[in-house]
């Protein structure tokens, strides 16, 4: 699988990722983007970190906190965190892979600004 398509068998993803070893299951650091919340800025997506669980917008939204985690912790997988959704993004790879066998559980309802 490559950049810019959908679905997948996470399988696969050995193929193009080697990064693996970086998800695990974790726990969500906010309910929604951290620091969107903290400033009251808006969003558009989440993303959450499989690494260490930072929930960060994405790149559509106006702060781009997703990226931002990632160039500054270098946690390579990110999981598309909005309902239904179901896959990951390894940053570094450059790949899109299916997690919906292992989704991140949310931690009640996503607050929304739009």
């Amino acid at each position: 699988m490559h950049a810019g398509s959908s679905g997948g068998r996470q399988e696969n993803m050995a193929i193009f990722c080697k990064h693996l070893s970086a998800i695990r299951d974790v726990v969500p650091s906010a309910p929604g983007c951290e620091e969107c919340l903290k400033s009251g800025d808006p969003w558009l997506h989440l993303r959450i970190c499989r690494t260490c669980g930072h929930v960060g917008c994405c790149d559509q939204s106006p702060n781009r906190h997703a990226t931002k985690h990632f160039h500054a912790t270098r946690h390579p997988i990110i999981e598309a965190y909005d309902p239904p959704e179901g896959w990951g993004w390894c940053y570094v790879d450059e790949v899109m892979f299916d997690l919906s066998g292992q989704l991140t559980p949310h931690l009640g309802p996503i607050p929304r600004f739009y």
